[in-house]
């Protein structure tokens, strides 16, 4: 394990072995003793049965286990935002000891700010893992890189394990895992465990020069220290995940506060006592603009792996429901599905470890959704060979599970992106916008096969474009008046891309129309078909572009240079990101 100091100062000891606090009197004493045995989320803080101290942490090969008293009781930060001076220390600290590169960092300090002078107020927040009690990383990721232990109720992650799909980076409300572009793979805070196994406070707390930082058993109120609270203005909804941090912040606060960094979110409460909220800041917001250029992503491939397996799933549905599937349909839903799968693969960070998507079946979506489309895949490629060899009942029963299969598959496509740390997101007109697409497109392939069966299948996309629509009206209304991102994310959607917006609604509506004259005139030319195909392949890309992009989590607030993305985009413009030390990735995941 780490070897201590002869002279390591006292404050960078955990409270339980500092000589000053060892010689507690009777009173103290009978308080620790009685303390609670729940946290506030009712969740028990001893992780272990009585006497069981746990096993090795395995810290650099070494087998011991450390002797430090609570070592299976769940431990939590305590940040006092009173005493926080935005110097950065913590930041530092934490990039040296775990040998950072500059584009990522662990802990970070950003800020929200309100009033006018002179009854201005600045109120910092430090910010690495929380180390759950219902960490959603964990369930969400495809790999199982992710352990909560009991050992201190650490939540740690191994990054060989990891191959960078990024999915945990969606799920955590707070920015905790760090995907790193240059390695291919996510990091993040592991409690400074081997620090802990001797007896030391992790590396930021120790760092921390205004005395903000505090750290031991979630609950105890530290030295010094009168509040134990779970929230803090800019702090996400704490019952997402029900994070090991406590706060402390006796100042008054203005009842609004914005964030220095580009997102166009401030923060509201109605009366000293009330919680803040977030909401649209608009004064940060952009004019109404097409943007064309920015709603190209890194999440490019998601846009064509989407689309393309709901596409596969349509066509072999519709048809084949509406007994109309021969083995062209099979081998089309093959073929998209392959080609879905590619390019999902490609958006992993490294590719060759794709097989690893299958580890966490029984948590992860991820893992479930990949598992269902395989299986699709699988059983149409059946139905296409059974087809060829004359075996009709194999045939039928391929396609049969394929429908099933193909159902699996969009639902848990769906189960992917409800997600809470995504407001705009988790919302049922995920699942109408994919359940739309897949019949819209999925009717269109097939009537490029089967011309002469156009009424079912005019049927189908009449359905998927309104069920489509329905989705995005209730949307709306549902986002106009929350108090989340996800109203962030709408008013984005509506102003700074607000033309590809109403344009990508105009066309949705036009289609529609014009798919029931095609119905009511029974038009046998393919050219009129070719029409409403392309406009449903527009709708689909721009619509699921919007989608990626727009889409504003319940993240912590940045500081005015450090994950600011604007300032991002303007170093990468300027040349400044060339100089490592501003720490902009210089690459895209």
């Amino acid at each position: 394990m780490m070897p201590l100091r002869e002279d390591e100062p006292d404050y960078s000891k955990l409270a339980v072995l500092d000589a000053k606090l060892a010689a507690i009197d009777e009173t103290a004493a009978l308080a620790r003793a009685n303390r609670e045995t729940l946290n506030r989320y009712g969740n028990p803080i001893e992780l272990l049965p009585d006497g069981d101290n746990g096993v090795s942490l395995n810290i650099n090969g070494d087998a011991g286990i450390g002797d430090t008293p609570g070592r299976t009781r769940q431990h939590a930060f305590h940040f006092t935002a009173d005493n926080c001076i935005g110097c950065h220390a913590c930041e530092a600290a934490c990039s040296e000891k775990n040998d950072l590169p500059p584009h990522l960092s662990f802990r970070s300090v950003g800020y929200v700010e309100g009033g006018t002078y002179p009854d201005y107020a600045r109120i910092n927040i430090s910010m690495a893992c929380n180390h759950c009690d219902d960490p959603v990383c964990l369930k969400g990721c495809p790999t199982r890189a992710y352990t909560k232990h009991p050992e201190y109720g650490a939540v740690i992650q191994d990054p060989d394990i990891c191959f960078g799909c990024g999915y945990c980076t969606w799920v955590c409300p707070y920015n905790a895992p760090q995907l790193d572009p240059m390695a291919g793979q996510v990091e993040k805070c592991n409690m400074c465990v081997d620090r802990l196994e001797v007896g030391l406070k992790p590396a930021c707390v120790s760092a921390c020069v205004g005395n903000a930082l505090d750290f031991g058993v979630v609950e105890d109120v530290p030295t010094g220290r009168a509040q134990i609270e779970t929230r803090i203005p800019g702090f996400p909804d704490p019952e997402i995940t029900n994070p090991n941090i406590r706060f402390q912040q006796e100042r008054r606060t203005p009842l609004e506060v914005t964030r220095p960094d580009s997102a166009p979110v401030k923060y509201r409460k109605e009366s000293a006592d009330a919680t803040f909220r977030p909401v649209v800041d608009a004064a940060a917001s952009e004019g109404i603009g097409w943007n064309l250029s920015r709603l190209s992503s890194r999440e490019n491939p998601l846009v064509v792996f989407t689309l393309a397996v709901q596409a596969g799933v349509g066509v072999f549905v519709t048809t084949f429901l509406g007994g109309m599937a021969d083995f062209r349909m099979g081998l089309v839903a093959l073929l998209l599905v392959g080609l879905g799968m590619a390019a999902s693969t490609a958006h992993l960070g490294k590719v060759l470890r794709f097989y690893r998507g299958f580890n966490n079946l029984r948590h992860s979506n991820l893992s479930r959704e990949a598992l269902a489309t395989v299986l699709f895949g699988g059983f149409a490629g059946l139905y296409v060979l059974a087809n060829f060899a004359g075996f009709a009942s194999v045939a039928l029963a391929a396609g049969a599970a394929a429908i099933i299969a193909g159902a699996a598959t969009l639902y848990f496509m769906v189960r992917c992106y409800l997600i809470p740390a995504r407001p705009f997101w988790n919302h049922w007109q995920t699942g109408a916008a994919f359940v739309g697409t897949s019949l819209a497109l999925g009717g269109w392939l097939g009537l490029a096969f089967l011309p002469a069966s156009s009424a079912p299948l005019l049927v189908a996309i009449a359905r998927g474009i309104a069920i489509e629509v329905a989705g995005l009206a209730g949307h709306a209304r549902a986002m106009r008046g929350a108090e989340h991102e996800g109203a962030v994310s709408h008013h984005v959607q509506r102003t700074t891309f607000g033309w590809v917006y109403r344009l990508r609604n105009a066309l949705l509506g036009a289609n529609f129309a014009y798919v029931a004259c095609l119905f009511v005139a029974g038009v046998a030319h393919p050219l009129p078909w070719m029409l409403g195909a392309a406009i449903s392949v527009a709708v689909a890309v721009l619509g699921r572009a919007i989608f990626y992009v727009v889409v504003i989590p319940t993240t912590m607030p940045g500081a005015f240079f450090w994950k600011n993305k604007a300032f991002e985009q303007h170093a990468r413009d300027i040349g400044l990101a060339a100089n490592p030390a501003v720490g902009v990735a210089p690459v895209d995941h």
